[in-house]
């Protein structure tokens, strides 16, 4: 029960006369009595709270930066039509910063008996699971003066996906990849080691891949096909330590990781590899394997939607076993972590022989664009302090980059923007060269 602004202007204009003329107890009950008996009545006249029925339904998810739709339908059983104000609680993050107010609040009337439908438009501003909170109804009388007020809970979760912002980069390196398999109207053969299939000779055409025996059988030049292997093993590491939470621009570093695993991830299930996600600090965050082509994106997606970096040091050693397990045969470990210095020359470095004795390797590594920036700033002593500063954080990470390709391992280090390409050229040149 709560009385409104109406009630409190009645009262207050009221009281101003009264004060003049006769003021007293007599005077104040000649003007609250009359308000009294009204707000009771209009009490007694607004449609009972917790009696209403509440239902939910709409999206379960959305992408990091679209709208989800959340409808909620009230149902007014009792014998007074309902006039109310409806306040469908979520949490902060479920908005923009300023846009909660007019995004979850509504108003609505429910005739006696019958239901009406309020939509609540999310816009999430993180990832993650994104869980209802209490549904506030405050129901008005006739007359506006007093209102009934109640909450309810109606459950209901919606999963903020990564936006895979990188998807743009898809069709040019699908062109690529058609390129390797040898089936565009391009004049050089497919690259790769595995044979495709024979093909009548073009002008232009590597004449070391004539096939002499075929051309002997048939009245025209055939010349071999080629394609890269196919029904490979990808396995996506990534690194949920505390050097993860690092935020390089508007994100963690974890989110830029995932947009370009997404990336390698659809290209390698278009090119017919098998690909499996495995995300560890000191334990296993997730683990995904075993999908089909066409399952393997969404389920991606959906792992990755919850996972948040952790504040704690990566376990290498226990992270290292843990790809081997999931990964029982020679395959492709893309592990996306840091290149600073201590990470990985006190963690990563003993326990790496283990991996790339049996597996090839491959670290992806998110760069921020602000110390490229700092390294060529100029005009003033502060300036000059940063550029230094930067200039030596930019040798450090390539004195650690060194150290991995001395070791076999292919080193992928770029800004978020130009990491998911850069990425996907990486292991296009690994299947190019029948590195896989």
């Amino acid at each position: 029960m709560a009385l409104t602004g109406r009630a409190a202007l009645i009262a207050a204009l009221g009281s101003v006369p009264i004060g003049i003329w006769d003021p007293g107890w007599t005077g104040i009950l000649a003007v609250n009595a009359p308000l009294a008996a009204a707000c009771a009545c209009d009490f007694a006249l607004a449609a009972p709270v917790r009696r209403l029925g509440l239902t939910r339904s709409g999206d379960t998810s959305a992408r990091l930066g679209e709208t989800a739709d959340v409808t909620l339908t009230v149902t007014n059983p009792s014998g007074r039509p309902l006039r109310a104000r409806l306040r469908d609680a979520w949490p902060p993050s479920s908005w923009r910063p300023g846009t909660e107010t007019t995004a979850s609040r509504h108003s609505l009337t429910v005739p006696a008996g019958e239901r009406r439908r309020v939509t609540t438009r999310l816009r999430p501003t993180r990832r993650g699971d994104r869980h209802a909170d209490r549904v506030t109804i405050r129901s008005y009388g006739p007359l506006g003066l007093l209102t009934r007020q109640g909450t309810h809970r109606v459950p209901w979760t919606v999963r903020v996906l990564p936006p895979f912002a990188s998807r743009k980069h898809l069709p040019s390196k699908l062109s690529r990849l058609r390129e390797l398999d040898g089936r565009t109207s391009v004049l050089t053969r497919g690259e790769g080691t595995e044979f495709d299939s024979l093909r009548e000779y073009v002008p232009g055409d590597d004449t070391r891949s004539i096939d002499w025996r075929a051309t002997a059988r048939h009245s025209t030049v055939a010349v071999r096909t080629w394609r890269p292997e196919r029904d490979r093993h990808i396995l996506l590491v990534l690194d949920t330590g505390r050097t993860s939470a690092g935020r390089v621009g508007d994100a963690p570093r974890l989110d830029a990781a995932m947009d370009a695993a997404l990336l390698l991830a659809a290209l390698a299930s278009r090119a017919g590899d098998r690909v499996d996600l495995l995300a560890y600090d000191r334990r296993v965050r997730a683990l995904l394997q075993g999908r089909t082509a066409g399952d393997v994106l969404p389920s991606l997606v959906n792992a990755m939607a919850t996972l948040e970096p952790e504040l704690v040091e990566t376990d290498a050693r226990g992270l290292t076993a843990t790809a081997l397990r999931s990964a029982p045969r020679r395959s492709l470990i893309v592990l996306f972590t840091t290149l600073d210095a201590a990470p990985i020359e006190e963690g990563l470095l003993p326990v790496l022989p283990q991996l790339t004795q049996r597996h090839t390797v491959l670290v992806a590594s998110v760069a921020d664009p602000h110390v490229a920036r700092m390294a060529e700033a100029r005009g003033h002593t502060d300036a000059v302090y940063e550029a230094a500063a930067a200039a030596q954080a930019q040798s450090e990470r390539r004195h650690v980059a060194d150290q991995l390709r001395r070791r076999g391992v292919t080193v992928v280090d770029a800004t978020p923007d130009e990491l998911p390409p850069a990425l996907a050229d990486a292991y296009l040149e690994l299947k190019a060269t029948g590195r896989l």
